[in-house]
């Protein structure tokens, strides 16, 4: 479920970003366009882009990103989650902002003008990057408050990504030793079964080559020794 979540919280984020970078180059050149049926052409284009693509895509973002959240509530005591969300929340100030001028730039209310359309462009580009790089570096994450609570005060517990689950920071060191303890014991284990069978076939070869011994001297004590004649 989580990882089917994950996938279209990734769709939504590509559909909501890209589209609005496609639409804020698009307002770039309506801007500059002179003629009346182009400029009807490419607003008509906009309005799609925004209303088919981009503001589905940012609902599905929202609605699977809260999803996440819901199931696992610890990631919000990270510093690198309530960076992006915070960022989430200038791409909604940002598409919200493209979304008014569009429309009454093509109502004739305002112009815009092309430098306008390309720090927007900018802008969210800025925004996208500095979203991937939150997921993927997670800079700030909870490794990083591990390595400062443990050099503050070592050996005791600590809290856990949420603020209120203790955790104890040798829990993973005494597990590596457990199991390390027990593959040691699985392997003397092993090892004195393989001796215990190998002390049995050399018995039971043992016992196969003095049987014909036994044999042999049991026939020689049972007959009786011939007379010796005397000339």
């Amino acid at each position: 479920m989580v990882a089917w979540t994950l996938v279209f919280h990734l769709i939504g984020l590509v559909f909501w970003l890209g589209d609005l970078l496609i639409v804020t180059h698009v307002l770039a050149i309506h801007s500059g366009e002179p003629s009346p049926e182009a400029r009807v052409t490419l607003g008509r284009l906009e309005m799609k882009l925004l209303k088919g693509l981009a503001h589905p895509g940012a609902a599905l973002m929202v609605i699977t990103g809260i999803i996440l959240v819901t199931r696992n509530p610890e990631y919000l005591g990270e510093f690198w989650l309530r960076a992006k969300l915070l960022l989430v929340l200038t791409l909604i100030v940002l598409d919200l902002r493209v979304y008014f001028r569009t429309k009454a730039f093509q109502s004739g209310r305002v112009e815009l003008q092309r430098g306008e359309c390309m720090a927007w462009h900018g802008a969210i580009a800025l925004v996208f990057f500095a979203i991937l790089i939150l997921v993927l570096v997670k800079p700030f994450g909870l490794r990083v408050r591990r390595g400062f609570v443990n050099s503050a005060k070592p050996g005791m517990a600590y809290l856990g990504a949420a603020g209120g689950t203790p955790m104890d920071p040798d829990k993973g060191n005494r597990d590596r030793s457990g199991q390390a303890a027990r593959a040691q014991s699985a392997r003397a284990q092993w090892r004195t079964q393989a001796r215990a069978r190998s002390a049995e076939r050399t018995s039971a070869s043992n016992r196969l080559v003095s049987r014909p011994t036994q044999l042999l001297t049991m026939t020689n004590v049972g007959r009786t020794p011939s007379p010796v004649s005397v000339s």
